[in-house]
């Protein structure tokens, strides 16, 4: 099962990077280019413990859906959210942030599992790992973007 992980330094406060990263609207601005958005569920406002939304997005030229639930929340240090229905087999992403300095570490760990058996193992290996680790920089690196604008 691949694991990709980052961490990310925002010079910002924990609450206010906490709050970007579970927000819908903020997670519509930070997708745009695979024109993700949320179709189903929480589809504005802050995520909280229990909630699911639906997303919308075109990934390989495809429409997709994908819907994930907060599983697990404890302000502003932590959550988590599973794939309850999608492409993948699971996913778990667990979304961290440590105060650090002036600013937060934001960490990502995005664990998931391909489906389709040795056919995606194979896919992970070719292309899917590396273009789910490029999705998680480049979604991070709009959240920093963001985070420090306001500051």
């Amino acid at each position: 099962m691949p694991v990709i992980r980052l961490d990310t330094f925002i010079e910002a406060p924990i609450n206010v990077c906490f709050d970007l990263v579970r927000d819908v609207e903020m997670h519509t601005r930070t997708t745009a280019k695979m024109k993700e958005k949320a179709v189903d569920g929480v589809t504005k406002g802050l995520l909280k413990e229990g909630d699911t939304v639906t997303w919308e997005a075109i990934h390989f030229g495809i429409k997709q859906r994908l819907t994930a639930k907060v599983v697990k929340m404890e302000a502003p240090y932590k959550f988590t959210d599973v794939m309850v229905k999608g492409a993948f087999h699971s996913f778990t992403h667990t979304h961290e942030f440590l105060e650090h300095g002036q600013g937060t570490i934001m960490k990502d760990t995005f664990e998931y599992k391909s489906p389709f058996g040795i056919i995606g193992k194979m896919a992970d290996k070719m292309f899917l790992e590396k273009y789910m680790q490029q999705f998680i920089i480049e979604r991070a690196n709009e959240l920093k973007k963001i985070a420090e604008e306001i500051q």
